[in-house]
């Protein structure tokens, strides 16, 4: 069976205190918070950094031959969400891009798909609801990529698994709708439990285990109630029952088993086992055994790490200002241009990739030039790749008059190590923390959207651990 060659996980720098909710509305919310897709971010933009952190850790420069991208809520309807990811990492176009997208269960084909052909699932999700509601303050917003291959590479191996499929109304959203519903919750509870029981029997079965003999067992799913009662009718050791981060996190969706497994192996042992039972119309169980390489493939920034960075005083008007429940009075600005299609096309390498040049002399330029400022040779140059290039700032200045839906805009000039100097803006940071000198890395943004087109590119924020 396909194993897990390298993985990676994104949670977002922002988070929303439920007492928020409470506090505005007088009810909903609840204790603890819920991560949130920053105003410029979404279901691509997430993935794209999963899956940086994944293929950081691919071994002997691994290239997936495809890219499989699974979301409940795509940026795009009608158009390929996966080429953009595969263009952010700059894939040969050999390599192909898939969507498996519209459900929580669309994540299972992801990695299906991705395990066929040794190639790259990324799991993506973006959770809200009406205001108030238990969607709302329950769901979370994360993003994770699983590069999978064959056992001989394998960090985790898959060793069994089983599914149980039924057709009934859970939870269900209609194509224009931003919210989901759901039934009520003593149905969900009957439905789902024989299913649980099928799967897990069947798939414990098929890799002559017992479920007390399973080391780590993460139950997840969208039905609360549905997934506590699958806990404790699988039978598995307390100790062995996986946190599922609802008091810090929220539920992911589509990445939130993903989002567990990563968080899992970041602590395994080799020889541990693991099981992900995953709940979404029927259920879905995989079993997985860790083996040596684990010790070598294991991002620079954990799970747990990643949620110690954040800023948990997003405010609730933010809030729901980035999900566009709250409509709100626009800047007295001509509006941006719609990106056109052509120079996009042909500036791929540079708007997607992040591609600088380099001179004979060693000179970046950014963007790529065809002529040396420093020769006035033409077409010697050797295309750089920037995007995981850290960079120190130069200069900075902190704009509180251009429009943002996160204002203040910090505008900075960054140095990359190695050569290259680029403006552009810092995302994800407290402006009165900025300093000259500080270390940023690259991320992929949505910059605006115009005419239902994203305009996506590359913003610094503040670095994080490097690797080695």
């Amino acid at each position: 069976m396909s194993g897990i060659v390298s993985y990676g996980a994104y949670v977002p720098y922002w988070r929303l205190q439920r007492t928020a909710i409470t506090g505005a509305l007088g009810s909903g919310g609840g204790k603890g918070t819920r991560s949130v897709a920053s105003f410029d971010e979404d279901t691509t933009s997430m993935g794209v950094e999963a899956a940086r952190r994944a293929m950081a850790w691919a071994p002997d420069g691994r290239v997936p031959s495809v890219v499989a991208f699974a979301t409940t809520v795509p940026a795009y309807l009608d158009k390929t969400n996966a080429t953009a990811i595969h263009a952010a990492l700059a894939l040969p176009s050999s390599a192909g891009a898939v969507d498996s997208v519209g459900s929580v269960r669309s994540a299972s084909g992801a990695i299906i798909i991705a395990g066929l052909r040794d190639g790259l699932a990324v799991l993506s999700d973006i959770r809200t609801g009406l205001p108030g509601g238990a969607d709302e303050s329950a769901g979370g917003d994360a993003a994770v990529a699983l590069l999978m291959g064959d056992d001989d590479q394998a960090i985790a191996v898959g060793i069994g698994g089983a599914d149980a499929t039924a057709e009934f109304v859970d939870r269900w959203r209609v194509p224009g709708e931003a919210t989901s519903k759901q039934w009520e919750e003593r149905f969900g509870e009957y439905a789902y439990l024989p299913l649980v029981e099928q799967s897990v029997t069947d798939a414990l079965k098929s890799a002559g285990l017992t479920i007390t003999e399973i080391d780590h067992v993460i139950v997840t799913g969208m039905h609360n109630r549905a997934v506590a009662a699958a806990r404790k009718a699988i039978g598995a050791r307390p100790d062995a029952i996986v946190d599922d981060l609802a008091g810090t996190v929220g539920n992911t969706g589509a990445a939130h088993a993903g989002l567990l497994l990563c968080d899992v192996l970041d602590r395994a042992k080799p020889g541990d086992t693991i099981a992900v039972v995953t709940l979404a119309d029927g259920c879905n169980t995989w079993l997985l055994k860790v083996t040596d390489r684990i010790g070598g493939r294991r991002p620079v920034q954990t799970v747990r790490e990643q949620l110690a960075v954040c800023n948990d005083g997003l405010a609730y008007a933010s809030f729901l200002t980035w999900r566009g429940l709250l409509h709100r009075e626009p800047p007295r600005r001509p509006e941006p241009d719609r990106p056109a299609a052509p120079p996009s096309l042909r500036s791929n390498g540079w708007k997607y990739g992040l591609f600088g040049s380099r001179d004979e002399a060693g000179f970046v330029h950014l963007p790529p030039s065809r002529v040396s400022m420093e020769s006035g040779a033409i077409d010697r140059m050797e295309l750089v790749r920037m995007a995981d290039v850290r960079a120190t700032i130069a200069t900075f200045t902190v704009d509180r008059l251009a429009f943002s839906l996160s204002p203040p805009v910090v505008a900075v000039v960054i140095d990359f190590d190695g050569g290259g100097r680029f403006q552009c803006e810092l995302t994800d940071v407290d402006p009165s923390t900025v300093k000259i000198g500080d270390r940023v890395e690259m991320t992929f943004r949505r910059l605006y959207t115009q005419d239902g087109i994203h305009n996506y590119f590359w913003k610094a924020k503040p670095a994080g651990p490097a690797a080695g």
